[in-house]
């Protein structure tokens, strides 16, 4: 009789873990942000209805776009009801103007939030080759927004150095206390949540207390997710993910899909004590209708966990 009793408590004691592990999940996910393209308008009302009002969509300037595409795309996002987060991309601004009309028109719509990033161009299309050069030119202040997020790169920058990267994230701390610019950090997607969340507290030491919003991928088959990770510049976990899809991922520390990375992130950041590290940021990699609709089960805790608590299914 005692064993029996015994094994009741231990199971009880493991559906309560359970229990409170998918409540931490659901939480987490409820902040999360998610992106789009402008090739993407066209799909804006049915994301508007997978996902929560004011839920954070980023609008990504991409190659074939210009800031004025990225501008109409977030206008229209903020307009049904979501928290339009327009790319500031500093290498395909192509003069200061261009930069100040788009944050006055971003700012007659009432978008209040933006992402300012260098961008990937090899040769800048006008005076700007990096994000601090942006920030100078006081644009930012004058421009109504109250929120901007940052680059940030656990796995390091192929073309700068982790000084300088460290350098330039104390310089744009430094920018929101004396603007009173609610900035954040947006990490880029990785697979070795644990990673992350060690650089989250890393930061904190060197006395970086930005938000971090961990960039996570979404529902993204393998090949492609491949492709992104090598225009992004995704080296270390890329590559250890290849090696260990699967069941081998866990036994590495990686995480083969957002769920392993969601539940990765929870549990590192509850183990490594990180404060900062605040939410995920869902890449859709061209899949926005996907990533929302899975986003929005996870928010509602429509998803059935693993016994062992590493994974989970979306119903």
């Amino acid at each position: 009789m005692k064993h029996n009793l015994d094994h009741s408590e231990t199971v009880g004691t493991a559906d309560e873990e359970l229990g409170e592990l998918k409540r931490a999940v659901i939480a987490f996910a409820r902040r999360a942000s998610t992106e789009i393209s402008p090739l993407d308008e066209n799909l804006l009302d049915d994301l508007a209805r997978r996902l929560p009002a004011r839920t954070p969509m980023y609008v990504a300037h991409t190659p074939k776009s210009s800031a004025e595409d990225v501008a109409r795309v977030a206008i229209k996002v903020q307009s049904l009801g979501l928290t339009a987060s327009p790319h500031i991309v500093a290498r395909r601004l192509p003069s200061e103007r261009t930069l100040r009309d788009m944050l006055a028109r971003l700012r007659e719509h009432g978008v209040e939030q933006a992402l300012l990033v260098a961008g990937d161009l090899e040769h800048a299309l006008g005076p700007f080759s990096n994000t601090l050069e942006v920030i100078a030119t006081g644009a930012l202040e004058e421009s109504g927004l109250k929120r901007i997020g940052v680059a940030g790169h656990p796995e390091g920058h192929p073309a700068v150095g982790p000084a300088e990267l460290l350098s330039a994230l104390r310089a744009k701390q430094d920018f929101a206390v004396r603007s009173g610019i609610a900035v954040h950090i947006v990490t880029q997607f990785g697979f070795n949540p644990e990673a992350i969340c060690a650089w989250a507290r890393m930061l904190m030491q060197e006395g970086i207390r930005l938000p971090v919003h961990a960039g996570i991928a979404g529902p993204t088959p393998l090949a492609k997710l491949l492709k992104f990770a090598i225009q992004c510049g995704i080296g270390t976990s890329m590559r250890s993910l290849v090696k260990s899809v699967g069941a081998v991922a866990s036994l590495t520390g990686h995480a083969a899909g957002p769920d392993e990375m969601l539940l990765g992130l929870v549990r590192g950041c509850a183990r490594q004590a990180c404060p900062h590290l605040a939410q995920p940021h869902v890449y859709s990699f061209g899949g926005a209708l996907a990533t929302a609709a899975w986003l929005r089960s996870v928010m509602e805790g429509a998803f059935d966990l693993a016994p062992d608590g590493r994974k989970f299914t979306v119903r």
